[in-house]
């Protein structure tokens, strides 16, 4: 069954988009954190990573769930614990730039997930790419069971269009 959408994109300056999604975890903040930090709970969602987590560091990550789980550099821009993460790196796809964010209103701790400069092109794989992602991580967090790719994409791909059109 298709999931439904979640992500805003918005138009940048530039003629790129920034994609935005946002969870919720019942969870204490430093517990998300975690999940989005520690190289074996990453590796139930995204992949697992190595090298030195500081601020202007790279790591190599990789993409578990990916064809060939390849492995990717990314720079630790940003490593504010337990509230910001930001990462870059460039690689055949194109250049991510992403900004994780967590707060914790409430006794809920909010994820607000930004890749920003997204190419208008790519932003109809680019959204349902990361609706799995982060419905990957919720089901790991939950010990839910893991979503199928194919319920994103190509199911989500008119909606990201769209979205890009408005924005535009």
């Amino acid at each position: 069954m298709p999931a439904k959408p979640t992500g805003r994109v918005t138009r940048t300056l530039t003629d790129t988009f920034d994609l935005t999604l946002t969870r919720a975890f019942p969870a204490p903040i430093d517990d998300v954190w975690a999940s989005l930090t520690d190289p074996a709970r990453t590796a139930s969602w995204f992949g697992p990573w190595r090298g030195e987590a500081r601020t202007g560091r790279d790591i190599d990550v990789q993409m578990a769930f990916e064809e060939g789980a390849p492995w990717m550099v990314m720079r630790l821009d940003v490593c504010e614990a337990p509230s910001r993460l930001a990462l870059s790196a460039t690689d055949e796809s194109g250049e991510w730039m992403l900004d994780l964010t967590l707060s914790e209103p409430g006794g809920v701790t909010r994820l607000d997930f930004v890749q920003h400069r997204v190419d208008p092109a790519t932003i109809d794989s680019t959204g349902p790419g990361w609706e799995f992602y982060l419905d990957k991580l919720v089901a790991a967090r939950e010990g839910g069971q893991y979503p199928e790719f194919d319920d994103y994409y190509p199911a989500q791909k008119a909606y990201y269009t769209e979205q890009v059109a408005g924005a535009s």
